[in-house]
């Protein structure tokens, strides 16, 4: 059993920066594949950025690409998710997610075993 704990989140301008971290406990992190959801009042949890075991792979939502990046550290047991440029549809809980297995593309929040409780991230335009 994994636990997730999010950190990072705030009120930002647009154009701002803002780094989230994810601390992981109760598992072999790096048996873990981590990614990062986002969901915005009224709409549907979505796929934001994924890293693999080794950090060996990433990907990211068409939306984040180029502003957002995300990176681990398993002798930490973090993941983080830098995000730059910053917009008002970015607004949104940021959730942490992790999942056994080998490496997906896939981005359904169904493949994701365990939940962190999510970090609130608000940008004003």
């Amino acid at each position: 059993q994994v636990q997730l704990v999010e950190s990072g989140g705030g009120l930002v301008q647009a154009g701002d920066s803002l780094r989230l971290s994810c601390a992981a406990s109760g598992g072999a992190f790096s048996n873990y594949q981590m990614g990062w959801f986002r969901q915005a009042p009224g709409k549907e949890r979505e796929f934001v950025a994924a890293i693999s075991r080794t950090g060996g792979r990433v990907s990211y939502a068409d939306s984040v690409k180029g502003r957002f990046t995300i990176s681990r550290d398993n002798a930490k047991n973090t993941v983080y998710l830098q995000m730059h440029s910053l917009k008002p549809e970015d607004t949104a809980v940021y959730y942490c997610a992790a999942r056994g297995g080998g490496w997906t593309n896939s981005v359904r929040p169904s493949e994701y075993n365990y939940w962190g409780q999510g970090t609130q991230v608000t940008v004003s335009s």
